[in-house]
């Protein structure tokens, strides 16, 4: 059999297959590991590491094809100890697949993974699932971190990192696969590998983003042991039909769920639950849920524990992958976006167990999600929901909604907290009213924020934590219809010469005068897993014609999937603390107004106390000009503008920054 050749591989000649063959056998690892970080983090690890196995596997184009010709490149890029001619074709097609993999079309839900996602394929795996090694906090920033960009910039980002390509390879490799603005997104990359906390190099070739080193945990296995039973109970009554029929007749109760949890049954074995005593909480460096003692009168219940446990088995079954509700058994089935519903794979942590109104609560932990086991007095069904609380904190890991009835809400207070106080957002002046808290840590009833329609108070808790976790240290949380509440934070805006500031808890008065304004928008954060909420003012300018001083704000949230919304405001004088502001922008998903995207623009129009109206803009500290076009068109030197306007007619607003870069206005 005649040799095939190998021509040389420079750019523009033909590639012999062979080579991409070679690079793909020798470089599997690493062109699975590079796919894996490219994919949306929308994904499930589970659901990521399939589809970078099967992106990178079904790389090489089908038997009919020798030779492959890349396309021309802009600049021939630098060769490093990994940028082989066959290694870069195989690159490329895996680049291009996941990155097409992350889109979706304009009319695809935004809370459904892109149709790609949905698409079932080889290799696929029956029974398990599959977990990369979990790594430290600095690898979950940076796995967060990649979740808020885009596509594009996870591909420059692994390209310098991992392939360690110099910045005219990254910009060439980016236009072969066709992205638009490559150096920018090179240049948000770099700003991302900037802000990573240690070595974004060493990071992204640690265990946490190895999807060829893996840990498995299994599927629902009591739902997949009912299946069988059930599959051969169905055969036996399909045979005795009559008989079957006879017993529904006379009013049997068919088979609605899985057997409850055994005792003994390994993980999910009452007697193994994981519980700290009460005093343990101030001996330990790391203060979030692990710390949190096992509280409540039924700790020693197992009865209660195991129809916890069994519900919690039952979750994933009941809610499938991507649903958010379910019922099974009698139970009503929640889970927060984002959140993996299958059973924990170890042995959970206790944080309560005792009755609380009449009816029996459970709250266990297990490292990663809290769930929530209620078993109503009424003789109702019993509920069970399951949020995710990874990397929790000593404000996220502050409080816990215990219970819900007509009162208000219950809290479950961390053992760090020392005082406790409610106030209401929309009253920055009211003082802080004590709120009563029980031995067990247990809150008087909290009235819940109002759910939609008026918005005539916003109630907020005020913690102090204890001074053995940090001195003098207040914070806010709010409750947003989720297990865990949400913290809110307030940044001020940039000082003359100053670094950026960073945010800072929403308990001075000026952060408060600030929430007052914009409380009644968090009601539309209901019910989307938010971990917290900070407002940035980010710029101030004095109005025109007497207006006084108006204050640009971006309020991010950020949520416990990684991902983030924001919208922007312009708070200009009201006559009353409350008056809510003008929304002027909106972004999802966007890592805009975070540490990894600390540029914004915006603009708006405003009628003055004369009745003439004006175009308003206003930028970043970063921003050294304003550009103007539409209806108004011109340039204005600092961080705002305001310049007579006719009413209608659009006007865009684009900035200039100090380090020559150009910015869209939010929403363009």
């Amino acid at each position: 059999m005649p040799t095939r050749s190998r021509p040389s591989p420079t750019a523009g000649e033909r590639i012999d297959l062979d080579l991409a063959e070679a690079a793909l056998v020798e470089r599997y690892a690493r062109l699975v590991r590079l796919t894996y970080l490219v994919l949306p983090t929308s994904l499930t690890r589970h659901r990521r590491v399939l589809t970078a196995h099967g992106i990178v596997q079904r790389a090489l184009p089908g038997t009919g094809t020798r030779l492959l010709r890349p396309a021309p490149r802009r600049v021939p890029a630098p060769r490093g100890a990994h940028e082989r001619p066959g290694y870069a074709w195989v690159r490329e097609q895996v680049l291009r697949e996941a990155l097409r993999h992350a889109r979706r079309p304009s009319w695809w839900p935004h809370r459904l993974p892109p149709p790609r996602a949905l698409r079932p394929g080889l290799p696929a795996v029956i029974g398990l699932r599959l977990f990369p090694h979990a790594g430290g906090t600095e690898e979950v920033a940076l796995d967060q971190a990649l979740g808020q960009t885009d596509g594009a910039t996870r591909a420059a980002f692994v390209l310098a990192t991992l392939d360690e390509l110099p910045p005219e390879g990254v910009d060439d490799v980016l236009v072969r696969l066709g992205i638009e603005d490559p150096t920018g997104a090179r240049e948000r990359a770099a700003g991302l590998a900037g802000a990573a906390r240690g070595a974004a190099e060493a990071l992204v070739r640690s265990d946490e983003f190895d999807p060829s080193s893996l840990r498995t945990q299994p599927t629902d296995l009591l739902r997949r042991r009912h299946r069988v039973r059930l599959a051969l109970i169905t055969g036996t009554a399909l045979v005795v039909t009559g008989s079957v029929l006879g017993v529904v007749g006379s009013g049997a109760t068919p088979l609605t769920g899985p057997p409850p949890v055994p005792h003994g049954s390994g993980a999910l074995d009452p007697d193994r639950l994981v519980v700290r005593s009460r005093t343990s909480w101030d001996d330990t460096a790391r203060v979030d849920f692990t710390a949190w003692p096992a509280r409540g009168s039924r700790t020693k219940d197992t009865d209660l524990l195991a129809k916890a446990l069994n519900a919690w088995a039952r979750a994933g079954g009941a809610l499938g992958e991507d649903g958010r509700t379910g019922r099974a058994a009698g139970i009503a089935f929640t889970r927060a976006p984002g959140t993996p519903a299958g059973a924990p794979t170890g042995s959970p942590r206790l944080l309560y167990a005792g009755d609380v109104e009449g009816d029996a609560v459970v709250l266990l932990h297990d490292g990663d999600r809290v769930a929530r086991y209620t078993e109503p007095a009424s003789g109702g069904g019993a509920a069970f929901e399951v949020s995710r609380t990874d990397d929790a904190d000593v404000t996220t890991a502050a409080a816990l909604v215990l219970h819900r009835s007509k009162a208000g809400a219950r809290w479950l207070t961390a053992p760090w907290i020392d005082e406790s106080a409610t106030r209401d957002l929309l009253r920055p002046d009211t003082p802080a009213r004590p709120l009563g808290v029980s031995k067990d840590g247990i809150t008087s009833p909290l009235p819940e924020p109002p759910a939609g329609g008026g918005c005539g108070t916003w109630p907020v808790v005020q913690f102090r934590s204890s001074a053995r976790i940090v001195e003098k240290h207040s914070f806010l949380l709010t409750d947003l219809g989720a297990l865990s509440p949400v913290h809110l934070t307030y940044t001020p805006p940039p000082g003359a010469g100053a670094p950026a500031r960073q945010p800072r808890e929403a308990t001075g008065s000026r952060a408060l005068v600030t929430w007052a304004r914009l409380a009644c928008r968090l009601g539309a954060l209901r019910g989307e897993g938010v971990r917290a909420v900070n407002t940035w003012d980010y710029a101030a300018q004095r109005l025109p014609e007497g207006g006084g001083e108006a204050v640009w704000a971006c309020t991010r949230a950020d949520t416990w999937a990684g991902r983030g919304d924001v919208f922007l405001s312009l708070r200009t004088p009201a006559a009353r603390p409350a008056a809510p502001v003008e929304v002027v922008a909106r972004a999802d998903d966007t890592a805009a107004c975070s540490r990894f995207g600390q540029h914004v623009v915006a603009g708006a129009r405003w009628k003055s106390p004369q009745g003439h109206w004006y175009a308003l803009g206003a930028g970043s500290r970063q921003v050294t000009a304003l550009t103007t076009s539409g209806a108004v068109s011109g340039t204005h030197p600092g961080t705002t503008f305001a310049v007579r306007a006719p009413e209608d007619g659009p006007v865009r607003v684009r900035a200039r920054l100090g380090n020559g870069e150009t910015l869209d206005e939010m929403g363009r």
